[in-house]
């Protein structure tokens, strides 16, 4: 499914906009370290971790988007380089466990 239909679906505020790539699955953590061992391509990554250093793990992994819980944003500078690097910044009121449901859902379709 492609990033731009989730974030449609799920009414998810963009804080970033990068590449329309397809999204395969979600993980959901918050230690940088477990997610650049087992995030796969083509995730999107739930997380409240929201500091120039997700980018660069996004980056590294080919994650599609990184969506934010609990109303919570990211920096301008962080906005500013994960469009830089066309990854997707989003954000949802929801909390991480209902976010993820829901993805699944989604993807699962």
């Amino acid at each position: 499914m492609e990033i731009k239909k989730i974030i449609f679906e799920l009414g998810l505020k963009v804080f970033a906009e990068g590449q329309n790539s397809s999204v395969y699955e979600g993980y959901t953590s918050d230690l940088l370290s477990d997610v650049m061992a087992n995030c796969k391509e083509g995730s999107v990554w739930i997380t409240i971790q929201r500091h120039m250093n997700v980018i660069a793990v996004a980056q590294l992994k080919k994650i599609a988007g990184i969506i934010l819980p609990n109303g919570i944003s990211p920096d301008d500078q962080v906005k500013i380089r994960a469009k830089d690097e066309g990854i997707y910044i989003l954000g949802t009121q929801d909390n991480a466990f209902e976010v993820s449901g829901k993805i699944y859902s989604l993807l699962k379709k």
